[in-house]
């Protein structure tokens, strides 16, 4: 959530943030609402102090053994005109609230302005796709045919975008959560978190799931519940509403967690196989920091994600997302992006974001600097990485003429030594 104060301060700065982010949104009207519950509020205060005097000279009068009816009769009118403004004033508090959590985050200064994920800059390579002696073949066909991946199965137990793994392939799943896991509680210094997949709405606000992308999301009918989409629910809103300690700060996450989409409005793309899916599993990272070292932090958080990929052995790129294309919560996202053999190019594999502190504001999640004063923190997240992806991508990259898959060495002692996944038959 922006600060008020900016907004009312700076309309135009706010005008060229909207634009630039392609975000429709009626800027004067929420300007013009401010106004009037300031102005209610000053009048509403105004009341009140009148009321507070006429309370005074009440006990007065009636202490001296005077008659104070009429002036009693006009406290009881000016306290029914109190009750009325405070209704208004609730009403478009209301209002304005729910107004601002609808406009997205500033955005940093370094990211690229542009209308979508065209105008993304790249901003590093590593590893060379591999050339093959034969045509690669996509996961759906590899997990089929090995009997790891059934698509049919999950469609029937669910709906589509839902898949069974079975064999090598749950337990490559399984073990690269491990992999990931280890590798960022050891040596990337998070404190892993097993949190609930369920949240309530106010710790989906809290996040910027909601009221935005409330579409987007799993409800439970008849509870206040919901799905988590990525555990970045959850972590970030580990510390909702408390004042931490400057010296407590950074704080680091981790977390596995099975996710769910719904993802509405992408009816079409990505439908075969693993990579666009309603429910997925990740491995999460979130930090929270001073305002200071949140750019420092965001640069490890990258790296710690990279990491994965150059252990594994995965090819992939960095790129820095534009103004159209970020995250509505994110002032700046690295994105992540896998080489995939059967599609010829790189897809999306983990979103490194600074937030700064338009979630803080939204949970009251806050510091105590070494100054004495009460500062909002700033959020990152991260996936470290999107273990289905990760899945699918070593599958692709590490395939060989015959179909089967090569494990990468450094995921072996997380598989029980598995080298290979070989065709084989039976369910």
């Amino acid at each position: 959530m922006l600060d008020p104060k900016w907004i009312r301060e700076a309309p135009g700065a706010v005008k060229e943030l909207l634009e630039s982010r392609n975000h429709a949104f009626d800027l004067d009207a929420l300007l013009a609402l401010d106004a009037r519950r300031r102005e209610t509020l000053i009048r509403a205060e105004e009341l009140k102090s009148i009321r507070n005097e006429g309370s005074r000279r009440v006990g007065e009068i009636k202490k001296s053994g005077g008659d104070a009816s009429s002036l009693m009769e006009k406290m009881k009118e000016e306290g029914e005109r109190i009750k009325e403004l405070d209704a208004a004033l609730s009403e478009m508090e209301k209002s304005f609230r729910e107004q601002l959590l609808l406009m997205p985050n500033r955005i940093h200064e370094s990211v690229p302005v542009g209308r979508d994920e065209r105008d993304n800059a790249e901003i590093e390579k590593w590893g060379e796709p591999k050339i093959f002696d034969f045509e690669p073949k996509p996961h759906w066909e590899l997990g089929e045919t090995l009997g790891i991946m059934d698509f049919e199965t999950g469609a029937r137990m669910a709906e589509s975008r839902f898949t069974v793994l079975k064999r090598e392939g749950a337990r490559l799943e399984r073990g690269l959560i491990n992999f990931m896991l280890d590798l960022h509680t050891t040596k990337h210094g998070y404190t892993e978190i097993m949190p609930p997949i369920l949240v309530n709405s106010s710790t989906m606000e809290g996040t910027g799931q909601l009221p935005k992308f409330a579409d987007d999301q799993y409800k439970c009918a008849g509870d206040d519940l919901w799905l988590i989409p990525t555990a970045e629910v959850p972590l970030t809103n580990l510390h909702y509403g408390e004042i931490l300690q400057e010296s407590d700060l950074p704080r680091r996450y981790t977390a596995y967690t099975p996710c769910f989409r719904r993802e509405a409005g992408t009816y079409g793309r990505d439908m075969r196989g693993m990579l666009r899916q309603h429910q997925f599993d990740k491995v999460e990272l979130v930090k929270l920091c001073a305002p200071e070292t949140s750019y420092e932090e965001l640069d490890s958080l990258l790296e710690a994600a990279e990491e994965v990929l150059r252990i594994l052995g995965l090819p992939y790129r960095v790129v820095v997302l534009s103004s159209g294309d970020i995250g509505n919560a994110s002032c700046k996202t690295y994105d992540i992006e896998v080489w995939l053999p059967s599609q010829k190019c790189y897809r999306e594999i983990s979103s490194c974001s600074n937030c700064e502190d338009f979630q803080a504001r939204r949970m009251g999640t806050r510091y105590r600097a070494k100054d004495g004063r009460i500062r909002l923190v700033h959020t990152l997240n991260g996936s470290g990485v999107a273990v289905g992806r990760c899945l699918i991508a070593i599958m692709e990259n590490y395939q060989r003429e015959d179909g089967s898959i090569t494990v990468p060495e450094a995921l072996r002692p997380f598989v029980g030594g598995m080298e290979s996944v070989n065709a084989r038959r039976g369910a």
